[in-house]
């Protein structure tokens, strides 16, 4: 039974094409949907006299979201190419089963959750991610500012794919991630049954995670899991309304370019005044926290016997 569940056929590369077809674009089905609450949110909020909405930053959020959707269509033939590479490469292949979902998925978001923590962690991945946490309002388009250069962090993901999961059900997975994430971007829904809130990374236990306060900052990173928060202490209970955006809040929030990729701007900027290697290393891989405080150290801006501030 072992052999025969792990066992399963390669599949042929050249029937490629044929998958891709096959494989569901999940997320493009639900975007009529996602417009609708987005909508309804929008209206209600107007209707309440609640600033949750900004012009600016809305059409920021939908450009970017817009953006990320078309890269991930036409990434998707190659990374499915990598995965059914995978597959073909490993003994231990499983066949196509709806139920794999349900371990994969749990897995996933294991993987999802480290691949979180260093990208708050580690400038490099800073820059893939930052863009989602650059709105300083919190509302449903939230979840449409997925960095257009965040598939850059598909080698947290690679472990999945070696456990021998089926590329489709890797494929729908992750569409089924990031679409769980769409609901938890708002703040009409307040907190929720206590074992939903122990368990699930909810609206109320997101938005902790979108906080600049300082007991917020780098917390919650669970997408649809929080209980890896609580596994690995990083878990923060929302007890104050956050603050929304980051330590330091970009202009031009309408454009997509700009959110996407001012992160590699400074990062460009900053190693062009680097003093030395060892620097400039720091610069593209340290923590964010660290070089901001050392940056204003090195500016004469932060005495040497301030506590440093987490980035956000």
């Amino acid at each position: 039974m072992f052999e025969t569940f792990f066992g399963a056929e390669k599949i042929s590369l050249h029937s490629l094409e044929s998958i891709e077809q096959g494989v569901p674009n999940i997320i493009v089905w639900a975007a009529p949907f996602m417009f609708f609450f987005v909508l309804l949110e929008y209206f209600i909020s107007r209707w309440q006299n609640k600033k949750l909405y900004s012009r600016s930053e809305t059409i920021g959020s939908t450009l970017v979201g817009l953006g990320n959707v078309a890269i991930g269509l036409v990434l998707k033939m190659f990374l499915l190419w990598i995965f059914i590479a995978i597959y073909n490469l490993i003994p231990w292949r499983m066949p196509f089963h709806w139920w794999t979902f349900i371990p994969c998925y749990i897995l996933f978001d294991f993987c999802s959750y480290w691949a979180h923590n260093v990208s708050h962690r580690l400038r490099f991945f800073w820059a893939t991610h930052v863009a989602h946490h650059t709105g300083e309002h919190y509302n449903l388009t939230v979840s449409f500012r997925l960095s257009w250069v965040q598939y850059f962090k598909i080698i947290f993901f690679l472990p999945v794919a070696f456990l021998g999961f089926h590329p489709i059900i890797l494929f729908v997975t992750n569409q089924v991630a990031v679409l769980f994430q769409f609901w938890v971007h708002t703040e009409y829904i307040k907190k929720m049954p206590r074992i939903i809130e122990y368990i699930f990374a909810t609206p109320s236990n997101h938005r902790v995670h979108h906080g600049s306060q300082e007991k917020y900052i780098n917390k919650n990173y669970g997408a649809t899991f929080i209980i890896w928060d609580r596994i690995f202490g990083t878990f923060q209970e929302e007890t104050e309304r956050p603050i929304y955006g980051i330590t330091h809040n970009i202009d031009h929030k309408h454009d997509p370019i700009h959110i996407n990729f001012h992160e590699y701007y400074d990062i460009i900027r900053d190693v062009k005044q680097a003093d030395g290697w060892r620097e400039v290393l720091f610069y593209i891989f340290g923590n964010p926290s660290d070089i901001d405080t050392y940056k204003r150290r090195k500016n004469g801006l932060l005495p040497i016997t301030e506590e440093k501030k987490t980035e956000h």
